[in-house]
Order: structure tokens, then C-alpha cells, then sequence
């Protein structure tokens, strides 16, 4: 059976990273973009990783310029954006495909575990979120529209 445990991606600073590194850790999953109208929720989801980090919760970030190229800048312009103007200090990934003949394993599985509306897979915009429990199996998919803050109950129920 497979688990967020089985992938690797790589960190914004171009290493390695073991995503069983977060086994045991409730996990949310959010493909990103800094020039997106809804990039603000970036706060929401830095708001969620702080209050719920010391309790097992990890925010994963997956940039993607996929969607209209809102996500244009090298992996240093998204850390330096991201820490600036949305403190964000959970843990970022380099930019990444979620839709395609290039999309990455760990999208690719997602999707087929946990369709869209309608039963599709494909990601419709950024800020697409993934909720998995703390072993590294999917149980929600949210919309671009669904603010962070409305994902609380469900994280609470899993921590």
C-alpha cells in the first residue's frame, strides 16, 4: 500500500527529502503560488502550521507555474517572498508540475487516491490542499477557495 512515506521531493534549497521524514505527522499538502489572487492564503496556512505544528501537524508547500505562470521566480525569489511577506517557516519544495506528462509521484498519487468534484483528477488551480493522517494516507481534498481555516475541524479530528 502506498503512503506519502514512498515519495521524495526536493527541498527550495535543492536538497533531497524523504517524505517519510514526516511519518507519524497529520499532513497537509498545498500546491503554491506567489502571484495568485489566492497566494494570501499563504497566512492561513503559516496560522494552522503554528498552531498545530506542536501537536503533529506539518504544512507541506509545492510551488507550480502551471496555472496561468503565477509562480514564476526561482526557488530563491519564492523563499525570500514566501519568509517576507508571509513568515511562512514551514517546509517548501522546489517548484513542481501537478498536472501533465511531468507531474511529479507524489501529485500523481494524490490525485488518484483523492479526486476532484465530479471524480476528476485533475489539480484545477493553486492552493489545491491535501489533508493526510498521520499514516500518510489522504482523507480530504479541498478546494482552491477553501481557506485554510476551515480545514481546523478536520485537522483536529486527526490529531
Amino acid at each position: 500500500m502506498t503512503s506519502i512515506q514512498d515519495f521524495e521531493a526536493r527541498s527550495l534549497a535543492g536538497k533531497p527529502v524523504a517524505l517519510r521524514d514526516y511519518q507519524g505527522k497529520v499532513v497537509l499538502v498545498v500546491n503554491t503560488a506567489s502571484k495568485c489572487g489566492f497566494t494570501p492564503q499563504y497566512q492561513g496556512l503559516e496560522e494552522l502550521y503554528k498552531k498545530y505544528q506542536n501537536r503533529g501537524l506539518v504544512v507541506l508547500g509545492f510551488p507550480c507555474n502551471q496555472f496561468l505562470a503565477q509562480e514564476p521566480g526561482s526557488a530563491d525569489e519564492i523563499g525570500a517572498f514566501c519568509e517576507r511577506n508571509y513568515g511562512v517557516s514551514f517546509p517548501m519544495f522546489e517548484k513542481i508540475d501537478v498536472n501533465g506528462p511531468a507531474t511529479h509521484p507524489l501529485y500523481r498519487w494524490l490525485k488518484q487516491v483523492r479526486r476532484g468534484v465530479l471524480g476528476t483528477q485533475r489539480i484545477k488551480w493553486n492552493f489545491t490542499k491535501f489533508l493526510l493522517d498521520r499514516k500518510g494516507n489522504p482523507v480530504h481534498r479541498y478546494a482552491p477557495r477553501t481557506e485554510p481555516q476551515a480545514l481546523a475541524k478536520d485537522i483536529e479530528a486527526l490529531l
